[in-house]
């Protein structure tokens, strides 16, 4: 059979895996924090037929070679951690980060994940943890009989309590960093875990030493752009039926071979 039909069907399944990954995007629009997707192709293997530099006879070297392609695919989805848009949200428990850094959360089975997404809660023992439940680290536990809560850029938080008994400091809430955080592993819940690709992670004081300043009151956005992401849609959709039409042109000639041959 001809080997163009399946080269093009390589092409049908990268595009159709880059459409995925648009979707995804595009379904997490309005969620917190979220950081939006891009595949990334490689050129499958080539069939050398004839190498760059052979000899041409007994005098002469060939200028280049005969190498057919095999088609593409997707190696990889990359996270672009770009900053999105700030929410304000007039929520004493909403905590953005401003510039680098991500919240480290405690999981059920005693790991640490991480997170942008700081849309925090109380839970039943006046602990500040995520929307899932999951406690923020280092802990942070407020009084029951607390009037109101600030948080400053540097992750300090405050406490005024009831009945003019004055102002108490609970903690501070610290951040992390990673070399690579593309290389962050996403679980889902909005969370990212450590892997090797990220290295370790890098514990510090929100606003020092280029760590990113927390915004009380504020959520950050997705950094999805609906308009960017309708155009990538686009794209590969005409690259998807530019595949196709190859496959029925290669179907084509095949059956005018079987017909007039």
């Amino acid at each position: 059979m001809d080997a163009s039909i399946w080269v093009a069907k390589t092409g049908l399944t990268a595009q159709q895996t880059r459409m995925t990954v648009i979707s995804n995007n595009l379904a997490n629009v309005n969620t917190v924090a979220f950081k939006k997707d891009r595949a990334v192709f490689e050129d499958l293997l080539y069939q050398n037929v004839r190498q760059p530099g052979a000899s041409a006879d007994a005098q002469t070297i060939t200028p280049t070679g005969l190498m057919i392609g095999t088609g593409s695919r997707i190696i990889a989805t990359e996270k672009m951690h770009q900053q999105g848009n700030m929410i304000s949200t007039e929520n004493a428990l909403d905590v953005a980060v401003l510039g680098r850094g991500l919240f480290q959360i405690q999981q059920a089975d005693g790991t640490f994940a991480y997170t942008r997404d700081g849309s925090f809660k109380l839970n039943d023992q006046g602990q500040i943890v995520t929307a899932n439940g999951q406690p923020l680290v280092p802990a942070i536990t407020v009084p029951t009989n607390t009037a109101s809560i600030t948080i400053g850029r540097d992750g300090t938080v405050d406490a005024e309590l009831e009945a003019g008994a004055g102002k108490v400091t609970l903690g501070q809430i610290q951040i992390g960093r990673f070399v690579n955080e593309a290389g962050l592993q996403p679980t889902g819940k909005n969370l990212y875990r450590e892997t090797t690709a990220s290295g370790p992670v890098e514990i510090g004081v929100p606003g020092l030493a280029g760590f990113g300043e927390l915004a009380q009151g504020s959520l950050e956005a997705s950094n999805v752009n609906v308009v960017e992401e309708m155009v990538n849609m686009i794209e590969t959709q005409r690259a998807y039926e530019v595949n196709s039409k190859a496959i029925s042109a290669a179907d084509g000639m095949l059956r005018f071979l079987n017909q007039n041959l």
